[in-house]
């Protein structure tokens, strides 16, 4: 990751980039599938400080608040538009991509249960970890996490048809982050973060017509700038900047995978915070999706 400080006029030539050095090491570090856990445990944070929003604030005004407070805080943190270096096209269609993507998001939990969305947001990246898949072991894996993932969503395709819809829209839309996120991590020449920031600056500007009448009466709501504060941290920024730190040392297929974890690390938050104990199913989800994820190795991973 580059580092974003600038030299005072005490710091010799290479202080700075000594320090972006180390801060690329401590980041190297720890393993991708680290950085996956910590995005996947702040993928249902998110919604929870969402959901808490919805009372406060019409739907698309929320997503609006969630993908322009992320925006502010790329912009102040990194100031990604001094590091493009010719990433527009992938920028622009990421950009459209997380800005409809958050809002078919939204609008699909606020008319269906979050368990049933997340369930079919799984269906497409089933299809990318297959096309992935390149040994026998990989395709075991793939059999034993795609049951477990039923098993812990106990998906019916019933309800809000509107709901239904923007869920399946979601879905496809989340693979394709998946893809261009994966894209962006992998390029080398410029830190995925920073193209992620310059994507999120994107995705304010296309999700302001969408949105951001919505928002309006937030403005005038101390508790709701803050949660949706609340909410483009643990929605936008955590979980994005670690997808980044994963993907840049993780194949697209593996990451893709481990998409089916999100049920099972829900679960686990349910008995460790809410005292939720799952049923006899649920466990054996967990225990299936766990062990799927244990039997696959990334051939592609460097």
């Amino acid at each position: 990751m580059a580092a974003n400080a600038t030299a005072s006029g005490s710091e010799s030539p290479g202080a700075v980039p000594a320090a972006g050095a180390a801060r690329r090491g401590i980041a190297q570090s720890a393993p991708p599938e680290a950085y996956f856990v910590v995005s996947a445990i702040f993928h249902y944070l998110g919604p929870a400080f969402a959901v808490l929003l919805f009372a406060r604030v019409d739907v698309l005004g929320v997503a609006w608040l969630r993908i322009a407070s992320a925006a502010l805080i790329f912009a102040v943190w990194r100031r990604p538009w001094r590091n493009v270096r010719g990433a527009w096209r992938l920028l622009l269609a990421w950009g459209a991509v997380l800005a409809v993507m958050n809002s078919t998001f939204y609008m699909a939990i606020d008319r269906l249960p979050l368990g049933t969305v997340a369930a079919i947001e799984f269906f497409p990246v089933i299809i990318l970890a297959a096309l992935g898949t390149r040994t026998v072991r990989n395709l075991a894996a793939l059999a034993l996490a795609v049951p477990g993932v039923y098993l812990l969503t106990d998906v019916a395709l019933e309800g809000d048809a509107l709901g239904v819809a923007f869920a399946f829209a979601n879905a496809a839309l989340f693979a394709t982050y998946i893809v261009v996120s994966h894209r962006a991590a992998q390029r080398g020449d410029v830190p995925g973060i920073d193209l992620l920031g310059s994507a999120m600056l994107i995705a304010a500007v296309v999700a302001t017509p969408i949105g951001a009448w919505a928002a309006v009466p937030a403005f005038t709501d101390p508790v709701a700038i803050a949660a949706g504060i609340g909410v483009g941290v643990s929605s936008s920024v955590i979980p994005y900047v670690t997808d980044q730190l994963a993907m840049a040392r993780m194949a697209r297929s593996t990451y893709a995978l481990m998409v089916a974890l999100l049920p099972a690390v829900a679960t686990v938050i349910g008995v460790v915070v809410l005292a939720q104990l799952p049923s006899a199913l649920e466990a054996v989800g967990v225990a299936l999706v766990i062990l799927g994820v244990a039997v696959h190795r990334d051939a592609e991973a460097h």
